[in-house]
């Protein structure tokens, strides 16, 4: 019986091609929208989550400017983390090693081209392996900065692509930088953003002195032993920073996170823009589930005369009701597994496109069960829902009334 409706639906939607594509396509882009999002967000979350698993949930990230400083942006009102913070960190009770980096934008020449850059002051003692496995990145040519370096330097992706200076700046080459000579040795992968990518790195020291910031740091990034609750740590370093600061609980000019919290808070503005986007995307559904339920009321007035002489012939009012239901259910089905077909391209395009245009692999569109079945199940209830008040109205039709119409 349900394939005998079935077949009664197809064949009515055949009748009418033009329309009925007219009709999905409504709800095909709104689910190719939700898919693209879902897919990119997801796959987004957890590239995040990998980079920050391979920067190691051991971390703690210490920044001047309290509860307002954010990364990348410190010394907030002239606020300074300094030496003796830094070695007060080292001495709480399961920090495994901390180090502290600082950075700041410079005028710098190369090949009589003058560009303003950012410039990273790095260690090069044993606290630098806290400092790079907290960037997580390879050096891809040549070598990294020695103990003994002064004038050496590393340049980022985009410097040795000749995206900042319009020529490549190669290993060996001497770069200007406020009037020091510095010779690059080593030639650094992606970082993921566009200011460490266009970033010069030289020794702590030498950038202390050419910034102007001899004892302090912008950024310090402890390490906990393992087996100790990092979040202990953390409470641990705070404590000791406002003794060490003279400050009372609440007045805090500093920031200490872990990085469990950053990812949770990373995650959280992420799910806010996926909510925000869906949304949108949503609009289009409603959209399309209206489009659905005015080609169904045309198809009942169309087919009027049609319902009467299958209820003469004992149709049931659920017969009819049925058949007119799988109908718009198969309107927004067909336009499910089209949105389906074109998310699933859309998400792997993008993928691709940012792949090349930014050199970067970290997102990959993910499809999960769930979302394929949930976007083909939904399309479908989209549809049968719009249906639902075309189909009541047709199984309601008296059959002397139906024969009658005209």
């Amino acid at each position: 019986m349900l394939f005998d409706y079935l077949l009664v639906a197809v064949r009515n939607l055949r009748r009418r091609r033009l329309r009925s594509w007219l009709t999905i396509i409504g709800i095909f882009i709104g689910v190719a929208a939700i898919v693209s999002l879902v897919a990119l967000g997801q796959g987004l979350q957890n590239a995040m989550n990998q980079e920050f698993s391979e920067m190691g949930v051991d971390k703690i990230i210490i920044m001047p400017g309290g509860s307002q400083g954010m990364l990348g942006m410190t010394g907030i009102g002239g606020v300074k983390l300094t030496d003796d913070d830094l070695n007060a960190i080292r001495r709480v009770n399961g920090v495994k090693e901390a180090g502290g980096l600082i950075y700041g934008v410079v005028g710098s020449e190369f090949n009589n081209k003058h560009k303003y850059i950012w410039l990273v002051g790095v260690p090069t003692d044993k606290s630098r392996i806290v400092v790079e496995s907290m960037q997580n990145v390879e050096i891809v040519q040549g070598r990294d900065l020695r103990k003994n370096d002064k004038y050496k330097a590393l340049v980022a992706r985009e410097l040795y692509n000749g995206h900042i200076f319009g020529e490549p700046v190669a290993l060996g080459n001497n770069l200007l930088i406020r009037n020091y000579t510095f010779r690059v040795v080593g030639l650094l992968g992606a970082f993921g953003n566009s200011q460490d990518d266009s970033s010069i790195y030289v020794p702590l020291d030498t950038a202390s002195s050419i910034l102007e910031k001899n004892n302090s740091y912008d950024l310090i990034i402890a390490q906990a032993l393992s087996g100790v609750g990092v979040a202990k740590v953390a409470g641990s370093i705070e404590d000791t920073l406002r003794r060490n600061r003279n400050l009372k609980k609440g007045e805090e000019d500093f920031s200490v996170s872990t990085m469990e919290e950053l990812i949770k808070s990373y995650g959280v503005i992420l799910d806010v823009v996926q909510i925000v986007f869906l949304g949108i995307a949503a609009i289009s559904l409603v959209v399309g589930g209206i489009g659905i339920m005015n080609t169904m009321f045309t198809a009942v007035l169309e087919r009027t005369k049609e319902i009467g002489i299958m209820k003469a012939i004992g149709a049931r009012n659920r017969d009819i009701l049925t058949i007119f239901l799988i109908e718009s259910g198969l309107l927004g089905l067909i336009g499910g597994v089209l949105g389906l077909l074109l998310g699933v391209s859309l998400s792997k395009l993008i993928e691709k496109a940012t792949s090349i245009a930014l050199g970067l692999d970290y997102l990959k569109a993910y499809f999960p069960t769930y979302l394929i079945i949930g976007s083909l199940a939904f399309s479908f209830v989209v549809g049968c829902v719009s249906g639902v008040l075309p189909a009541f109205r047709a199984s309601k039709l008296k059959p002397a009334d139906a024969l009658r119409y005209e």
